[in-house]
């Protein structure tokens, strides 16, 4: 491990030095004059070299003399203000707060009466300590003794919606479990402190006074990988489901399905979150609501567990029926699940896969079937009839690896299906009347020489766009199955295309490669006219009022990307012109050869 010190504003080196265990955190005294498995060390600054920007090493750094506590993992300390600016605070693991005087010796220490601590902040006179459970105490810094202790976050599992009012703050269940205070920030000047838990939950607490404490600000994030999202749909009338079109849904790894409202003109009941509306919980485990890190650095003596039950857990996939009733789901364990909108409760789960399902797809109104597909790593697809139960109507077997996109069209009086894969292979399928129903069969199979990694189909069910391995785009006439275009879908040359998003108009195509970059491109031409930068990018999605592109990322984010005028203008003005077009087909007469 290196310690470096910076000049600040200049960002040039002016000190440096090795250490020989794990650095865990830093901290300046309120002069400036120093900072710092097993130890807490003091590395004093000469400031009369300080501006110059050459390394150099800093003197040798004094060690406190710690007795019987040497042997501690000191995970947070704090260098005192004000009257206690001689002194240095710090907290390990088990759950000890020490304070360190003038002369780097232990002077006194207290026992935080907790399984573990995270975390430390402190103001001038009051002592903040992140312990697991989600309590933050609180101490006096003259003498450490106890103040108080905080109000806790939410519990781990709880409705989010139900909580309208503030007394689950301010009461503890028993057998409740809190996510841990993994860290902490006191701003001086509102007397706000801030605290992120292991949940990724992140609370601001007025604490003027400690004996009524506040929520100033609460906002509840996934704690894994966000794997996909979906808007919820434009719709001429209620549903009863509570939900508008300013509402998008995002599932992860954490085995959560979340509801988030982006309509800032409409008061939420909900006091937890301003934006979070609410939260589907898929199953009853706790473990999974929180950052497998944070669990691997609680227990680092196993820490693979926390990977291991991160890679068999997860929602990995959703899609919304366009009549805003139904929410399909689809996990990494090949499962299956429906919810209904209205009452949040589950209505249909079943083992559809032997493997994870990677896409969902529920069949287009024009279509005049209401039918959905489910596609996975086992090389199927299974096409479930979501008017009747979601009863299986047929099973594909056609593609020899995973199958990474499925999609529904409605295209000259036909009803297709196309699908792409892991094999290189792009298959359109027309719809049919049987006896037995309606049965899809292959029209056209094309192969790439290169991976298929995502699929859009523009408004008109005309063009089908294919995100590469080799970065391209491929546009498909879903008609012929042959490849109309070719175009690069990054601007850089290196990486693969995960993701492609066309927005409502077909006006633009979004894509997201592993270099971590997004880019718009404007369809026709493949001409680039936006790149953004961002984590590696699971799922995209443009809003109704094609006013923001959402982005979600590996790194448990979701991203809301504002567009230029000029795009929302040009996507409205096609919205408009293909709205104006003739009526297509009434649903009732079904568009079956």
């Amino acid at each position: 491990m290196v310690v470096v010190s910076f000049l600040q504003n200049l960002f040039v080196v002016v000190s440096s030095n090795k250490v020989s265990s794990k650095v865990t955190f830093g901290s300046f005294s309120e002069d400036s004059s120093y900072f710092g498995n097993r130890h807490v060390k003091f590395w004093y600054l000469d400031h009369s070299k300080a501006s110059k920007p050459a390394p150099r090493s800093l003197c040798s750094p004094g060690q406190g003399c710690w007795g019987e506590l040497r042997n501690n993992f000191f995970c947070d300390f704090a260098c005192g203000r004000g009257s206690t600016s001689g002194s240095t605070f710090c907290i390990t693991s088990s759950g000890l707060l020490c304070e360190i005087n003038s002369k780097r010796m232990l002077d006194k220490w207290v026992d935080l009466q907790t399984s573990a601590a995270h975390s430390l902040s402190l103001s001038e006179d009051t002592i903040f300590c992140g312990c697991a459970d989600g309590a933050v105490h609180v101490f006096k810094a003259v003498d450490l003794q106890f103040a108080c202790t905080l109000p806790r976050p939410h519990s781990l599992g709880s409705d989010a919606a139900a909580v309208t009012e503030t007394s689950p703050f301010f009461s503890t269940k028993t057998g409740t479990r809190y996510p841990d205070a993994i860290a902490m920030t006191f701003d001086p000047v509102n007397h706000w402190l801030s605290c992120g838990y292991n949940d990724h939950s992140l609370y601001v607490w007025d604490i003027r006074d400690v004996n009524r404490v506040g929520k100033v600000h609460a906002a509840l994030y996934h704690a894994s990988c966000v794997w996909d999202l979906e808007m919820f749909p434009e719709l001429p009338d209620e549903v009863g489901s509570g939900l508008s079109s300013g509402v998008f849904l995002s599932c992860s790894a954490d085995n959560t399905i979340r509801v988030w409202r982006m309509d800032e003109w409409t008061r939420s009941q909900n006091l937890l979150s301003t934006d979070l509306q609410n939260i589907i919980y898929i199953d009853g485990s706790a473990t999974a609501l929180l950052d497998p890190e944070s669990l691997a650095n609680i227990n680092p003596e196993k820490p693979g567990d926390a990977q291991m039950a991160e890679t068999r857990t997860g929602i990995r996939t959703i899609c919304l029926s366009p009549d805003g009733k139904h929410l399909a789901s689809g996990d990494r364990n090949g499962i299956l699940r429906v919810h209904s909108l209205s009452s949040m409760e589950e209505i249909l789960k079943v083992d559809a896969h032997d493997a994870e399902i990677l896409c969902l797809e529920y069949s287009k109104p024009e279509t005049g079937l209401k039918l959905l597909a489910t596609a996975s790593r086992d090389r199927l697809i299974h096409v479930l009839d979501a008017n009747n139960d979601y009863g299986l109507v047929q099973t594909l077997d056609e593609h020899s690896s995973s199958i990474t996109a499925v999609r529904f069209a409605a295209c000259e009086n036909n009803v297709r299906m196309i699908s792409c894969g892991a094999d290189k292979s792009i298959y359109f399928r027309t719809a049919h009347k049987t006896d037995r129903g309606t049965e899809f069969r292959r029209s056209h199979h094309m192969v790439r020489k290169t991976t298929l990694y995502d699929m859009g189909v523009d408004p008109t069910c005309k063009y089908a766009a294919v995100g590469c391995q080799d970065r391209c785009i491929r546009i498909f006439n879903i008609n012929s199955g042959k490849q109309k275009k070719l175009y690069k879908g990054s601007l850089s040359e290196d990486g693969s295309l995960i993701r492609v998003q066309l927005d409502p108009s077909g006006q633009y195509v979004a894509t997201s490669c592993s270099d971590k970059n997004i880019s718009i491109f404007e369809f026709n031409t493949g001409e680039c006219v936006a790149t953004m930068l961002n984590e590696i990018v699971t799922g995209m999605k443009f809003t109704n009022d094609c006013k923001y592109l959402i982005s979600a990322s590996g790194d448990s984010c979701i991203f809301v990307w504002r567009l230029a005028p000029e795009l929302t203008i040009r996507m409205r003005e096609r919205l408009w012109r293909l709205r104006r077009g003739p009526d297509p087909p009434a649903g009732a007469t079904s568009a079956l050869r």
